[in-house]
């Protein structure tokens, strides 16, 4: 990707956050809101999980636009940016989407039609990492990324699999997951990231892997920027 440049902002920067690990394999999305959300919403959110999720109609399944309602219905500030308004037509063709896009499509579609009239506020455009990194002086950043795509270098999560792929390119099948970007090393080219698939630890990757898995095919370079 292009070098990095940041006017005015430091070298390093965390934002601290309480990590949130997902209870199912559908709400990625919903452990990192409840990650940027303050203490006195996010305690409302962990015991009204089901009631809210169900009042918000995504029980079973998120779309990046539904947790952008769920911020709205905490009074967190945010823009979402896409580079598709609603569910891409392409997508029915994909595994990862085919059994959600039967029961989602309609109410995906109509929650992007709906959003300027309930204040949620959505931007399409493709968003550069130098955006994503200047905002973090503001908040964080929630992302949807191919999760075959990221890794660590803390943990080692994927890494074999990362150099194995620069051997032998094979494609790599999407899989939709959401991540919280709190910081990153400038100098290193590095970011850090809260993945919610894990117990609590910050993650590490490079900015060129951050880049890969969230422009994947699949995520419609979808990120919400929280103002804290």
């Amino acid at each position: 990707m292009d070098d990095i440049e940041l006017e005015g902002q430091p070298e390093k920067l965390h934002i601290q956050l309480l990590h949130f690990k997902q209870r199912f394999n559908w709400d990625c999305g919903i452990s990192c809101v409840l990650m940027v959300l303050p203490k006195k919403h996010r305690q409302h959110l962990v015991r009204n999980f089901v009631k809210v999720c169900k009042e918000e109609g995504f029980y079973g399944s998120t779309w990046t636009v539904d947790l952008c309602y769920l911020l709205k219905r905490y009074e967190m500030n945010h823009i979402y940016y896409t580079v598709t308004l609603g569910v891409h037509p392409g997508y029915k063709g994909n595994s990862f989407y085919h059994h959600i896009l039967n029961k989602d499509e309609s109410r995906v579609n109509r929650r992007f039609e709906t959003a300027q009239s309930n204040g949620v506020v959505i931007e399409r455009a493709s968003i550069t990492c130098n955006n994503i990194l200047d905002h973090l002086m503001n908040g964080p950043v929630i992302i949807l990324t191919n999760a075959r795509l990221l890794n660590c270098d803390v943990c080692k999560f994927n890494k074999i699999s990362t150099e194995l792929r620069k051997c032998i390119p094979l494609p790599v099948p999407y899989q939709g997951h959401y991540v919280v970007l709190c910081g990153y090393d400038l100098a290193a080219r590095k970011v850090y990231y809260r993945n919610p698939s894990f117990v609590d630890r910050v993650c590490i990757m490079s900015v060129d892997t951050l880049e890969e898995a969230r422009k994947s095919y699949g995520t419609d370079e979808d990120v919400i920027f929280v103002y804290t």
